[in-house]
C-alpha cells in the first residue's frame, strides 16, 4: 500500500514546524511509519541549497533565481526522500512544499503561479500532497512568535517587509479557496495542543482510508 504525503504551509510564525513535529509523533503513536522532513532541505543536496537561499552570497538572489533554486532543491528532495518513502508505504510529513514557492516566489515575488508550477512539473513531476494543512495567524501573532524564536536574527526571506508577507498570506488564501479538497485551513493562533487537535481531525479521513 502506498503511503500518504502531508504538507504544512503558512507564513512566518504560523506554527508549521511545531505542528509538523506533533503530527509525525502522533502518527507514529498510531502505528504509522512516518518521515518528518522540511523544505528547502530534507536531503544533503537540498540542505546545501537551503543555506544558499537563507544566507545568500553577495547581494542575494532575484525572484527568478530564487524560484529556480527552490525548484532544484525540491526535485532532489522528491526524488531521493519523498517518493521513495511513499512508494515504500511510509507517510511523509513536510514543513513547506510547492505551495510555499507559489506564495513566496510566485505571488509575493512576482514570478507568477504558472511559471512556478511549470518548474515543479519539470523537476518533481507535478507531485502534490494528499493533504495540505494551511495554518493562519494574524500579523501580530506572527511577529511576536518570530521575535521570540529568532530575536533580531532573521534570514533573507523571513526578514522581508511586512507588505511582502501580507502578499504571501493573500496568495495562500487564494490557493486554499481554489483547491478546497486538498487544503485544510486551520487557525494557528491558539495553543499548540488546540491546533494539534484540529490537525488530527483534518488528517483522520486519510487514516480511515488507509485502514
Amino acid at each position: 500500500m502506498a503511503g500518504r504525503f502531508i504538507a504544512f504551509e503558512g507564513g512566518e510564525g504560523s506554527g508549521k514546524s511545531t505542528q509538523a513535529r506533533m503530527l509525525a509523533s502522533w502518527l507514529e503513536e498510531c502505528g504509522v511509519s512516518c518521515d518528518l522532513t522540511r523544505e528547502p532541505g530534507g536531503t544533503a543536496g537540498a540542505e546545501a541549497i537551503r543555506a544558499l537561499l537563507l544566507d545568500p552570497p553577495g547581494e542575494g538572489w532575484g525572484a527568478q533565481a530564487e524560484a529556480l533554486l527552490f525548484a532544484a532543491a525540491r526535485a532532489d528532495h522528491v526524488a531521493r526522500l519523498i517518493l521513495p518513502a511513499i512508494e515504500a508505504g511510509r507517510w511523509v510529513v513536510c514543513d513547506r512544499f510547492l505551495d510555499s514557492s507559489r506564495a513566496y516566489q510566485g505571488g509575493a515575488g512576482g514570478v507568477g503561479d504558472a511559471d512556478v508550477r511549470a518548474l515543479h512539473a519539470i523537476g518533481s513531476s507535478g507531485l502534490l500532497p494528499d493533504l495540505t494543512v494551511l495554518l493562519t495567524v494574524s500579523p501580530e501573532v506572527a511577529e511576536a512568535r518570530t521575535h521570540s524564536r529568532d530575536g533580531d536574527v532573521v534570514d533573507a526571506i523571513g526578514g522581508r517587509p511586512a507588505a511582502y508577507h501580507a502578499a504571501v498570506a493573500e496568495a495562500f488564501a487564494t490557493m486554499a479557496l481554489a483547491e478546497p479538497a486538498r487544503f485544510a485551513v486551520i487557525e494557528g493562533g491558539e495553543g499548540p495542543d488546540a491546533v494539534h487537535a484540529a490537525v488530527r481531525a483534518a488528517v483522520a479521513p486519510l487514516l480511515e482510508e488507509a485502514e
